[in-house]
């Protein structure tokens, strides 16, 4: 299975928790063996003016972060492109669910998933798409974004029952049309993460749950690195979803 990652998300480029020092590299040891690690190029601003406008992009590099916050959106770009033909997965940060057209918080700058959905749809590689953001918290950004097109769908499960939880994800899934499944994966909903609820064999299901729907609609999945903050269990749970969604 194809990871796309980049060194210079080692770097850390502010003080939040997704940039946090070691988090990056607790999940490249792990998923290492089972994966191909691949490169890629950092987001043109043609790619990000699609979602974002100029001004948004002018604060962003004020900031000093638009190296790494253009860099994250090329890795999405890059899995979904190669999600169109097998199940891939972005290894990068910041993240970028919570990022809206022209306004950021929640450690994200750029939305990446907007980012990368819009270009496969803008190149005609895509005529739908599904997004399951399995986040703690919720995808605002890509609600925003996203959410009054009606070429996409998006789930932002929620509940406190972890069996009504998987039951939603499974029934959305199952009834899915899409051609295209994409998934903000954000691993903070872990029993030992801020959330406290789902167990590590979760994402694996859930992984396999958008690869069986993929498979049933003759198109692509792939997955991009939203939250997940306890170092000590974040590279198990990634392995956990990218064995679903290989079906290894």
């Amino acid at each position: 299975m194809k990871v796309y990652f980049h060194k210079d998300f080692y770097s850390v480029y502010t003080s939040d928790p997704a940039a946090a020092p070691g988090r990056m590299e607790a999940v490249v040891e792990v998923i290492s063996p089972h994966v191909k690690i691949c490169s890629f190029s950092a987001a043109t601003e043609d790619d990000l003016i699609a979602v974002h406008p100029r001004n948004h992009i002018e604060r962003i590099k004020h900031q000093g972060l638009f190296h790494i916050a253009s860099l994250a959106a090329g890795g999405a770009i890059a899995a979904a492109e190669s999600g169109m033909d097998e199940p891939s997965f972005a290894l990068i940060r910041p993240p970028g669910h919570h990022a809206s057209a022209d306004s950021s918080w929640g450690f994200c700058f750029f939305n990446n998933m907007a980012v990368s959905l819009v270009r496969l749809r803008s190149s005609g590689r895509i005529r739908s798409a599904f997004v399951l953001d399995f986040d703690l918290h919720f995808g605002d950004g890509n609600v925003n974004i996203l959410g009054d097109r009606p070429w996409v769908e998006v789930l932002n499960p929620e509940s406190v029952s972890r069996k009504i939880y998987m039951n939603q994800v499974k029934r959305h899934l199952e009834a899915s049309t899409a051609d295209l499944f994409a998934v903000s994966a954000g691993f903070d909903n872990h029993k030992q993460d801020w959330g406290g609820l789902l167990a590590t064999e979760d994402y694996q299901t859930m992984g396999t749950w958008v690869r069986q729907a993929a498979d049933r609609t003759g198109g692509g999945c792939y997955g991009i690195l939203e939250g997940g903050y306890n170092h000590a269990v974040l590279g198990d749970n990634v392995l956990a979803f990218l064995k679903g969604l290989s079906f290894s």
